[in-house]
């Protein structure tokens, strides 16, 4: 079978997989190929790709030959009228925002792997490519946070005076979270965490970060481990004490989604109103909507003061690293579906393959999918 690596459509810098990547992709038996220049933003050189075994080709000829795409997004709604029947994509889907584009690719027998559907267990852990992404962000999130802001993370103890650590506010303990709450201890300040899932509350504490719990939170076992929408009443508690947080704060990281739904709005206009002028807030959420009622997708703006970056392109600005985790990721799914002699297969037993296939042979098949978009077919 071929693989067909393509070049990023949208401005994103990763490219799928690196040459390092690819030369494991090889072993598994597949033939590759790359688009020429897919892997500039990532700084890899086509002849790169060949000393790893690939060959570079025009973007035409890799979608015609391979029997298999990788894409970080979803190609070009014009290019699915080139794919043709059986052919498999995988790429990060983001089902809810390009659900136009899934069906279509349904309408034309085409076999979606959506990477961000991958089921959060222990089996697959390997190919969690939101877990990676996510982790590159909330390391970026703080370095550009301590950049802004007009003053030290650590403290400070000289004969000028003492300088008091800065505090960062950290809203949803997920990967992005945890890693933003390490790097932020690592810098000397001093964290505070808010999560409504009290089981990342021991973890939030191994990196030294304090947990702000509220009683009366709504979990569900079945969300994988995702947040999920919270009632009114605890909604008002929920806004109360983190105004209050926030307010003492001199930098908010924000991180916390609800896979399908827009992003809790959980810092409003009159809380960035109260907080002093130079705080900093970094909103990881801005590609669906915000944790702060005043972010921008982005854009960086300055309210009162106080800095505003809607950044959810980290992974991107880290093009090089982040494809690297990327392809390993992918690979390790791909490897998951190879059989002996490189062939790769939709095994729809399989939990793994069963939950990341979003379309096969004209149907929807992730229950996970069929739910996000409220589809009520079998």
């Amino acid at each position: 079978m071929i693989a067909g690596i393509l070049r990023e459509t949208g401005g994103d810098l990763r490219v799928a997989l690196l040459p390092g990547e690819t030369v494991s992709l090889i072993k598994l038996g597949l033939k590759v190929m790359v688009e020429n220049d897919a892997g500039e933003g990532a700084f890899a050189s086509d002849d790169q790709y060949r000393a790893a075994g690939a060959t570079a080709e025009p973007r035409s000829e890799v979608i015609r030959a391979a029997d298999i795409l990788l894409t970080v997004n979803p190609p070009l709604v014009d290019d699915i009228n080139q794919f043709r029947e059986g052919q498999m994509i995988f790429t990060v889907l983001d089902p809810v925002t390009n659900r136009e584009w899934l069906e279509k690719a349904r309408t034309r027998r085409l076999s979606v792997l959506a990477l961000d559907l991958v089921p959060r267990i222990t089996r697959a852990q390997s190919m969690d490519i939101l877990s990676s992404m996510a982790t590159v962000s909330g390391y970026k999130a703080v370095l550009e946070a301590a950049m802004l802001l007009p003053r030290f993370f650590p403290m400070f103890m000289s004969a000028a005076g003492t300088i008091r650590p800065a505090r960062v506010l950290v809203l949803g303990a997920g990967v992005a979270g945890l890693q933003a709450i390490a790097m932020a201890r690592k810098l000397g300040a001093v964290v505070e965490v808010f999560d409504v899932r009290s089981a990342v509350k021991d973890e939030v504490k191994s990196l030294g970060g304090k947990f702000i719990e509220i009683e009366g939170a709504r979990e569900d076992a079945a969300a994988g481990g995702y947040a999920v929408e919270q009632n009114e009443e605890f909604r008002k508690k929920q806004q109360a004490l983190i105004q209050e947080r926030a307010v003492a704060a001199d930098v908010i990281i924000a991180t916390a989604q609800i896979p399908g739904r827009r992003a809790p709005v959980l810092v409003m206009k009159e809380t960035v109103e109260m907080m002093k002028p130079g705080s900093v807030i970094i909103d990881l959420a801005a590609s669906t909507g915000g944790n702060c009622e005043l972010t921008e997708n982005a854009r960086t703006l300055v309210v009162n003061g106080v800095t505003i970056a809607g950044r959810s392109d980290y992974p991107s600005v880290m093009s090089s690293d982040a494809s690297r985790m990327f392809g390993n990721n992918l690979v390790n799914l791909i490897r998951n579906m190879t059989d002996s002699e490189g062939n790769v297969k939709i095994n729809l037993a399989d939990e793994i393959t069963a939950g990341t296939t979003a379309v096969h042979y004209g149907e929807y098949q992730s229950q996970r999918l069929k739910q996000m978009l409220d589809i009520k077919q079998t």
